[in-house]
């Protein structure tokens, strides 16, 4: 399928397309004496002096939030070098919404399906199951560099027309590698395939300079392209839950139309837009150099602990993924589970066992934290495993 032939209304759910969004008299009158929304205009119900109120100053919390976002949505698509603006952008309560809204908008329950490519992030499957929407899968090459393998990509769209969303995860969850730029190109423009390709680029900001990183440009090329990004890692601000849909305004018109109307809180608007100024951002690339670096540091101690085997993956992500062995050398599930559930229950480190996905057999998935965490890090797994 050539880009410039997609026909987005012909993937978009018949009862979507014919939908009449919710308007507000906010949508067209947003100053004034605001006596439309049945708000209480007498404040919120809170201690003055607290700190949810100090902390809320200035935001009129008695009031809906802005439907809209367009400030918030202009920085991000200069931060993100987005030619387009407020149009091209969906904002979710964390990608998790944005993963949702996909399949409120393109799948019929019942009857269409979306192609996932493992070993990859689980809440695609999850939200499948919710909307009652069948799951295939083109697993990524299992030699541990877990690229995609479009041939079989192919094969899945040929073989199941209601396939109307692919997702691929770059840099992927848990495997820590971006997919090439070359093999992305190419499942967006099978010629086969008539639905849309949602790219998760919710670790891209680790991926190391001189590589290649964001697709998110390439939206006004591709225009059955979505590109997923969220402010949970590199920005720090898991706890405001914002995600990011990046695409066409024609698809962004559709999810927009079908969210709810206030999604988006004032108080996580006001953060969001206070970390995309000037001294935020500075503290932005300040942080990703640590982590990169403390990332880099954990892979050079790994080489030195005896029991530990691979770290998968390209290692473009905030976390690594580790094999643990045996005593034979060979990756074991047991060992690795034994080894997560000692340091979480008795030792208070937190990781991931990840030995039952495809491809990760005895695998622990590592977040980098700060140095004095991944000193406890090291210092654990090497006393696990002596």
């Amino acid at each position: 399928m050539a880009a410039t032939t997609f026909d987005i209304k012909s993937i978009v759910r018949p009862n979507i397309v014919a939908l009449k969004p919710y308007r507000c008299a906010r949508d067209d009158y947003s100053s004034g004496v605001l006596l439309d929304a049945n708000e209480n205009a007498y404040g919120p119900a809170l201690n003055p002096t607290s700190e949810a109120a100090v902390s809320s100053s200035g935001l009129d919390i008695n009031r809906y939030p802005d439907p809209h976002q367009h400030d918030l949505k202009n920085l991000i698509a200069k931060f993100r070098n987005i030619q387009g603006g407020p149009e091209n952008f969906f904002l979710g309560v964390g990608s998790d919404e944005v993963i949702d809204m996909l399949f409120r908008v393109f799948c019929v329950p019942g009857k269409d399906a979306v192609l996932i490519t493992p070993p990859t992030y689980g809440m695609y499957s999850v939200s499948a199951q919710i909307n009652d929407v069948q799951v295939h899968k083109a697993n990524l090459t299992l030699d541990g560099q877990f690229q995609l393998n479009v041939e079989e990509i192919e094969k899945q769209v040929a073989a199941h027309p209601n396939i109307k969303i692919i997702f691929l995860c770059s840099p992927g969850n848990p495997t820590g590698s971006a997919l090439s730029h070359e093999s992305m190109k190419r499942v967006l423009t099978m010629p086969n395939y008539k639905g849309i390709v949602a790219v998760d680029e919710a670790y891209v900001d680790f991926i190391d300079a001189g590589k290649e990183g964001s697709t998110a440009t390439w939206v006004k090329d591709y225009p059955n392209l979505v590109v997923m990004q969220t402010m949970s890692k590199s920005f720090g601000l898991a706890g405001v839950r914002l995600g990011i849909a990046i695409t066409s305004p024609e698809i962004a018109f559709y999810m927009n139309a079908t969210k709810a109307p206030y999604n988006i809180a004032s108080t996580t608007s006001r953060v969001a837009q206070e970390a995309l100024q000037p001294k935020g951002l500075e503290i932005l690339h300040k942080h990703i150099a640590v982590m990169v670096q403390e990332r880099d540091r954990l892979l050079e101690a790994f080489k030195s602990i005896t029991g530990l085997g691979r770290v998968l993956g390209t290692n473009d992500s905030n976390f690594v993924l580790v094999e643990i062995l045996d005593k034979d050398g060979k990756p074991s599930n047991d060992r690795a589970f034994k080894i997560y559930t000692d340091m979480a229950s008795k030792q208070g480190l937190v990781v991931r066992f990840r030995g039952t996905e495809i491809g990760c057999e005895g695998c622990l998935r590592i977040t980098v934290g700060t140095p004095e965490e991944n000193d406890v890090v090291i210092r654990r797994l090497t006393e696990q495993l002596s």
